[in-house]
């Protein structure tokens, strides 16, 4: 960075730049946790030398600090893939159960949401389909921050919800299923090839809550992978080249994760053979009624007060799930 040319080639130089700071977010904390050890160290020794019993509760308290911060980097330095460090596409796909799991999914987004807040990162909404009573059919959203991939990417699958259904005149206990799935935001360092001659692009109005000129215009996109069959969509612009650019990002995002996740046998199941958003499918279950409890089928992991986690409190289970990857190699 220092080299007179550096800004010669601005898009290099960006890349660099990108690839410096995913650095850093791990050397630095590491060289400052290496000072305030050093420093608890020396306030020891100082109480014993001195027999002075008052440096204790000091001494407690940055230990304290020091022990949380150590857990936060042994999370980062589980997330190895050269993508966890990117930002997020979220998409929320209700399933089985109508407008209950319409009204699923906008509960989900709204706990993504809360989580996004309290770790202050930056959300945006990419595409949204709103269903005629209640919520969301589906719903796609970026998470944008330091690791906001390598965090996420534990949350895709089913999610699972039972409840006292507020749409049923009879109270009676419902079950719904929502597809969550996450995807990488990637940047210049990593290439996708995507043929143009294998991407079917259709428009469509954007309707919804945008205002007269999404109502009126064709600015939604929709890209459609033939080879694979995947679909990406957007329409959350006014323009239609604006929405066309993030729906090949995320459609290039999409294939990417999947091309990765076939590396890994536990998860190349998840995606290439989903199945039916349905029962027997979930990686978590929400029951709101007659107890409530928050379970992760796969860590066992389990959450007393659900209301807690629909506000956001998710780091349990998305840190039990960190803890079961593969831990970088040594090489």
């Amino acid at each position: 960075m220092e080299a007179a040319d550096f800004w010669d080639h601005p898009d290099k130089a960006q890349s660099i730049i990108t690839q410096l700071k995913t650095i850093n977010t791990l050397i630095k904390p590491f060289q400052q946790l290496a000072t305030d050890f050093g420093d608890i160290r020396a306030m020891m020794e100082l109480a014993e030398e001195g027999e002075d019993e008052s440096l204790l509760p000091d001494i407690q308290l940055s230990l304290k600090k020091a022990v949380t911060e150590v857990d936060q980097l042994e999370f980062k330095i589980q997330m190895s893939d050269p993508v966890d460090a990117s930002n997020a596409f979220v998409t929320i796909q209700a399933g089985a159960g109508g407008t209950e799991s319409c009204d699923w999914a906008s509960m989900l987004y709204r706990m993504y949401v809360h989580w996004a807040e309290d770790h202050n990162y930056d959300l945006e909404l990419i595409d949204a389909d709103p269903a005629e009573q209640a919520g969301y059919r589906s719903i796609t959203f970026a998470v944008r921050g330091e690791y906001a991939y390598g965090y996420l990417r534990g949350e895709a699958g089913v999610h699972r919800l039972v409840r006292i259904s507020p749409f049923d005149a009879q109270s009676r206990r419902h079950t719904s299923f929502v597809a969550v799935d996450i995807m990488p935001e990637l940047d210049d360092t990593i290439e996708i090839e995507v043929k143009e001659s294998d991407i079917v692009m259709e428009t469509f109005m954007s309707g919804g809550p945008g205002g007269q000129h999404q109502n009126k215009t064709a600015s939604g996109v929709r890209l459609r992978h033939m080879p694979t069959g995947v679909v990406a969509e957007c329409r959350s612009e006014r323009s239609q080249h604006k929405n066309r650019k993030t729906a090949m990002n995320m459609l290039k995002a999409r294939l990417y994760r999947i091309e990765q996740e076939k590396r890994d046998a536990e998860l190349a199941k998840l995606y290439n053979e989903k199945g039916e958003i349905a029962f027997g499918s979930q990686i978590r279950s929400y029951t709101l009624a007659p107890y409530q409890m928050v379970k992760d089928h796969r860590t066992n992991v389990e959450v007393g007060n659900a209301g807690g986690v629909l506000e956001g409190k998710i780091d349990p289970f998305i840190e039990a799930y960190l803890k079961t990857r593969k831990p970088p190699s040594s090489n």
